[in-house]
């Protein structure tokens, strides 16, 4: 089954919480209700303890879909991870969420807006080995201890931005270790995301849409342009708003069943979230009939 989800960053950021900073969680879930999605992604407004969390998606009839969680595993192990994940994966479990999203954040640079993204960081071979290990066993344990899926978030300015990093990961760690398929990320990194599809439609189990002004990325690469200063600038947008096929990656996942979330970070001030979540919202269910997709 497919489901259309969103993510709050939509509205309000979560690496620059002023970006959007003044819209309150409820106009944000008043507003994806209205325009059909069926759940919601966690963001820095989201309560973080069930019991509070769980009155507040249900008044708005809305599911939480999963959220994102910072590994540090090129210096920590796995153990220590899985530990330290502990409240985020029983969130996650109390909400009968699928999937963990997972991504690396040793010295990531995509937080920071002085931080050009040519000084993102790279692994050495004995950090690739560090962290090929430590993810899969992060994996097996989340698998194996709470039934949960770990989906790898590529994703600008960390150690897995480009498509050689993609299938480096891919290839070194274990079935466990699935792929968050990030439309946007994959071509800001110069890679065909319709390719990526279809190269690991068996390990692909969570879908992020967003859109990419190429032109805007063309300056940001020109300019020396930090992650933050590109997203203020534009460089990302909607679904079908920008110059990704969406018809041709969701044909390269032919039986892909799950989680489809618009995550298109704007300025709100320049785009507002319930114009343009509602362009995404109505461009990607064009997209997957035209595809051949059922929902």
């Amino acid at each position: 089954m497919i489901r259309i989800g969103a993510n709050p960053i939509c509205w309000s950021n979560d690496d620059m919480p002023e970006i959007g900073g003044d819209i309150p969680l409820e106009r944000c879930l008043t507003e994806a209700k209205a325009i059909g999605i069926e759940g919601m992604e966690l963001g820095n407004k989201f309560p973080r303890k069930a019991d509070e969390l769980r009155p507040i998606l249900a008044a708005h009839q809305l599911d939480l879909v999963s959220g994102w969680y910072s590994t540090f595993l090129i210096e920590r192990d796995a153990e220590t991870e899985f530990h330290a994940a502990r409240p985020h994966i029983d969130l996650l479990k109390a909400f009968g969420c699928k999937v963990l999203i997972a991504a690396e954040c040793t010295r990531t640079v995509h937080g920071t807006k002085s931080a050009p993204l040519s000084s993102r960081p790279e692994m050495d071979e004995a950090e690739w080995a560090r962290f090929n290990t430590g993810l899969t066993k992060f994996a097996d344990f989340l698998a194996e201890e709470d039934g949960i899926t770990l989906v790898y978030h590529h994703h600008m300015g960390t150690v897995i931005q480009t498509e050689d990093e993609i299938d480096r990961m891919m290839a070194s760690t274990g079935p466990a270790v699935k792929l968050l398929l990030d439309t946007g990320h994959l071509t800001w990194a110069g890679a065909d995301p319709a390719e990526i599809a279809h190269r690991y439609r068996d390990r692909i189990a969570h879908v992020h849409t967003k859109d990419v002004r190429l032109d805007v990325a063309a300056e940001s690469a020109a300019k020396d342009w930090s992650f933050l200063d590109s997203v203020l600038a534009g460089v990302y947008t909607v679904p079908g708003d920008g110059s990704v096929d969406y018809v041709s990656v969701f044909k390269a996942l032919p039986n892909y069943s799950g989680w489809v979330v618009i995550e298109a970070e704007q300025d709100p001030k320049k785009a507002p979230p319930a114009q343009y979540v509602k362009m995404g919202y109505d461009n990607l269910v064009r997209f997957m009939a035209e595809a051949g997709w059922k929902r």
